[in-house]
């Protein structure tokens, strides 16, 4: 071949391939790929996500993602990528690259059947970089390499389909990358039938009927979920066995499928969205159709120990009309039967009742609203004659129980229609008028269920029962309320053998939210073709304490309105995967509340006094991390849920009321954290984070008042303990109580305010800042040795000279309050930054803010009138006046990816968020 031939054939093949790179560049990849088109249609759930570290936060704030982690599937994952980044070398910051990956795109999860008793999850992950495709691909390689695992290649369909199997249980995961989108599922045939989906790109998608709704976009939704209500029997079919749900069956056919947006907000999690009406003739809405929603009137006669409540909305004489009668009917019934039915109002039920073990039958009770009991009680009566039932009945209460002997599908449809093994006999046994409605059973479920109403224990009674209501629909066609707690026992008998097993081991995730409400309600106008149901499933677990708070908007920023005032300063604490941060407040009556960054309670505890020394506490030394506080003679570390973890609370003596509380790492390493204590009369108490007091502080006693909080630290392994005195001497004692060589020191004038604390690899290395009366700022170590003196202004007989440091303990500014006068000085600036007159004379609380870069802020709390200055780095007053603030203080954080500051300040009853954007000096 000649020279000019090959070059020829070179040419052309270049041509092509831009010319095929042109054409997919413009045909092709200039089609976005819809990720819904991707899902198959066969799908029961369809979640999708978009912002998964806000969906990590919210499942931590409603302790859900302990649950979800300690999943049998969730930790075999984990264990494949923990092997994956140890082969590959990775560090801290690849190891939380999943998270990273996932970010926040478009991640689509679907559920599906895929054969008798089984079904399946596919996965789908858009890849927005070329970095993130090497990722996932480098992941399947390092497992791939490992000998546990094998990794292959196959084609399907003109589609390479990449496989990786376990050796030892040949478990395989198999991933489709389809234009940047990873679909990925342990079950090949779902990943299969995606690839079969793709040859027909025009078909309508799962969410095709909810196009132009995108739940996604509004404020405070996690997810997304999709729910088609036709394939939920066959999903019940794999979870319950298949004559245990029949009931759930005919309510399904309400709705054909629904779109809900997800929100999780600490103590519940809130779906709530459309669902669209079921157009299958014969379904259960065409025979509801017209009918009005109905409200829950049947509180004050459900058991607490009721498991489940079916209520409907729904007169059963024109839901379920009767069938033909045969011509013969000598003694009457079916008439009788009719003129009973007549009687009936649009509203009836079933409940479930809590049983004594696993299983064995729940009782079934069937409600029915009778807006005219006496009527119904005078038909009731002929049936009995009818029957020849006997006329004895039997007395609870004020209630009658009389014998029944017709069946209760006879009077009140299908949906009670006997479902073994778990329904009530085909004749219903016995039946009493309770108030307005027939309620009918079995004689033995009666009269249980009686006595509890005659005593009382009824849901009208129960403050917890009352307040989940409260947050429930007001009316609906269909209501499904669950107890989880009363029906465990009643869900292990349905279940199938392989889910009772999963079932036990995740019953802390069950039960987690043992309150549930599912609601659909009808449009006002059924007949417009677009009228759907509005549709809410709420899962709520009660509040811990009395925490009556509810969440409003201002102008100013976000407000959230307790029951009884505030007092003290707010606590800001960092929040994981958001800018914003949690507050712990207390409130008048002692109550405790820890609010999350969207302003939710997550949980409050009644404490007798004011807490001090709120500060988090890591964990070491065998005790774990949490919030720690003191409060009256007790040191509490409250966990996640606000329950004190072992060993606190640690118990001081009676006698002794904590004042300050202070916190420290220990002197080695795997050590517990070192607590110091200031009771009221100023003593001192050292002791670690494991209840062991110290020798010689039991507790100390000083001679003369404290100046300002102590300071604790380790230096070089030693506990050192520095405490300022007023009368102008520090005192520094090591963990024995014995004071360091060169203590006493005085600093030449008399002390007020806090301590700038340097701690340095060795006692002389280490730096402390004070300033006395004088106006001197003194700084001195713990080798009892002055480094240095300097006036910061000039003094009177009448000024009081204050140190403030930052709140993360690195810089400080000083105070000068002469009369009204309040000067405020930064280190080594002869002017003061902030010159102020007030109306009110006495202390003014004065906080600095130092976060680096110049972005420093000033707040002076003047608590006469109830307000609050802030002042930037250059003295500025930010928004020309002071702002409302009824507390000691205020709490502020900075967000350095928006650069903009969270304000949060109390007044009177109310929580307040103000976001600040400042100009730098």
């Amino acid at each position: 071949m000649s020279r000019k031939l090959l070059a020829l054939l070179t040419a052309l093949l270049l041509l092509l391939a831009l010319a095929t790179y042109v054409y997919y560049r413009r045909t092709l990849a200039a089609v976005p790929v819809d990720p819904y088109s991707l899902v198959p249609d066969d799908a029961v759930l369809v979640l999708s996500t978009h912002d998964h570290p806000a969906l990590v936060r919210h499942l931590q704030e409603t302790e859900l993602w302990d649950n979800l982690t300690a999943v049998r599937y969730f930790q075999q994952a984990a264990g494949h990528l923990a092997l994956a980044d140890s082969l590959a070398g990775g560090s801290a910051r690849r190891r939380n690259g999943i998270l990273a990956l996932l970010g926040r795109k478009l991640v689509i999860t679907s559920v599906h059947v895929t054969g008798s008793g089984e079904f399946d999850v596919l996965y789908q992950i858009p890849l927005a970089r070329v970095a993130e495709y090497r990722q996932v691909r480098s992941l399947l390689e390092t497992l791939g390499r490992d000998p546990r695992y094998r990794l292959s290649t196959r084609d399907y369909e003109d589609q390479e389909l990449t496989v990786l199997t376990e050796r030892r249980s040949e478990n395989s995961l198999t991933v489709l990358n389809y234009r940047n989108h990873l679909v990925v599922s342990a079950k090949p045939a779902l990943v299969e039938s995606v690839v079969r989906r793709l040859a027909h790109p025009d078909a309508p998608t799962v969410v095709a009927a909810f196009s132009s709704t995108d739940l996604l976009k509004l404020r405070g939704v996690d997810a997304s979920l999709l729910v088609n209500y036709r394939r939920l029997p066959q999903f019940l079919d794999v979870l319950f066995r298949k004559d245990a749900h029949s009931q759930f069956d005919q309510l399904a056919g309400l709705v054909s499928e629904g779109l809900l947006g997800v929100k999780l907000a600490g103590s519940r999690a809130q779906l709530q969205g459309f669902s669209n009406p079921e157009t299958a003739r014969g379904a259960l809405h065409q025979r509801l159709r017209g009918q009005p929603a109905q409200p829950l009137r049947m509180t004050s006669l459900m058991s607490t120990r009721t498991a489940m409540l079916l209520h409907l909305a729904a007169d059963p004489a024109r839901t379920w009309p009767s069938p033909g009668r045969p011509l013969v009917d000598s003694l009457g019934r079916n008439a009788a039967l009719d003129s009973l039915r007549a009687t009936f109002d649009g509203e009836m039920a079933i409940g479930y009742l809590a049983t004594a073990a696993a299983g064995s039958r729940p009782g079934r009770l069937a409600f029915v609203r009778c807006p005219a009991p006496a009527r119904t009680n005078k038909w009731l009566a002929r049936l009995r004659r009818i029957y020849n039932s006997s006329p004895s009945f039997t007395r609870v209460g004020p209630y009658e129980v009389h014998p029944v002997a017709f069946p209760e599908a006879a009077i009140l449809g299908p949906l009670l229609a006997p479902a073994r093994p778990y329904a009530v006999e085909a004749v219903a046994g016995a039946g009493v008028m309770v108030g307005n409605y027939l309620v009918l059973s079995d004689e033995l479920t009666l009269n249980g269920y009686l006595a509890d109403v005659v005593a009382g224990r009824t849901w009208a009674q129960s403050p917890t029962q009352v307040s989940f209501l409260q947050e429930t629909l007001p009316q609906a066609r269909l209501s499904i309320i669950i107890d989880t707690r009363n029906s465990w026992n009643a869900l292990l008998g349905v279940l199938t053998e392989e889910r009772r097993a999963g079932l036990l081991r995740n019953e802390a995730l069950f039960k987690r939210f043992p309150q549930i409400a599912m609601q659909l309600v009808p449009a006002e106008n059924e007949s417009a073709p677009e009228a759907q149901y509005y549709t809410q499933l709420l899962l709520r677990h009660p509040d811990l304490g009395p925490a009556l708070s509810q969440a409003g908007g201002a102008a100013n920023g976000r407000v959230m309105t307790f029951q009884y005032p505030l007092l003290g300063a707010p606590t800001l604490l960092p929040a994981l995967g958001t800018r914003i941060p949690a507050v712990v407040v207390q409130d008048s009556t002692g109550v405790l509340y820890y609010v999350s960054a969207d302003n939710t309670v997550l949980w409050s505890d009644t404490l007798t006094t004011p807490v001090v020394g709120l500060n988090l506490l890591p964990g070491a030394g065998g005790v774990p991390g949490g919030l720690l506080l003191g409060a009256g003679h007790k040191l509490h570390l409250l966990a996640n849920d606000g329950r004190d973890v072992l060993p606190f609370p640690l118990n001081l003596p009676d006698s002794v009321r904590v004042a300050a509380l202070l916190a420290a790492p220990g002197s080695g390493a795997g050590t517990p954290a070192r607590l110091l204590a200031v009771t009221a009369g100023n003593d001192l108490l050292l002791l670690d984070a494991k209840g062991r007091l110290f020798p010689g502080w039991q507790p100390k006693q000083l001679d003369f008042p404290l100046a300002g909080r102590p300071a604790l630290l380790s230096v070089n392994g030693r506990d050192v303990v520095l405490v300022p005195l007023q009368n102008g001497y520090v005192y520094a004692f090591d963990g024995k109580g014995s004071l360091f060589p060169g203590f006493p020191l005085s600093m030449g004038g008399r002390l007020a305010g806090g301590v700038l604390v340097q701690a340095g690899a060795t006692l002389a290395r280490s730096r402390f800042t004070l300033v006395n009366q004088h106006g001197e700022l003194v700084v001195f170590n713990l080798s009892g040795d002055i480094i240095s003196r300097a006036r910061v202004a000039t003094w009177s007989r009448t000024a009081r000279f204050r140190l403030v440091p930052d709140a993360r303990g690195r810089t400080f500014a000083v105070t000068r309050e002469d009369g009204n006068q309040l000067d405020v000085y930064l280190p080594n600036k002869p002017v003061p930054l902030i010159t102020q007159r007030f109306v009110t004379s006495g202390v003014k609380p004065v906080q600095y803010f130092d976060f680096g870069n110049g972005r420093r802020i000033i707040a002076v709390t003047e608590t006469g009138p109830g307000h609050v200055f802030v002042y930037d780095g250059k003295g500025r007053l930010l928004g020309g006046a002071p702002m409302p603030s009824t507390g000691s203080g205020v709490g502020l954080s900075y967000d350095a990816t928006t650069d903009t500051y969270q304000l949060v300040r109390t007044v009177s009853r109310e929580l307040r968020r103000t976001e600040l954007k400042v100009a730098l000096p």
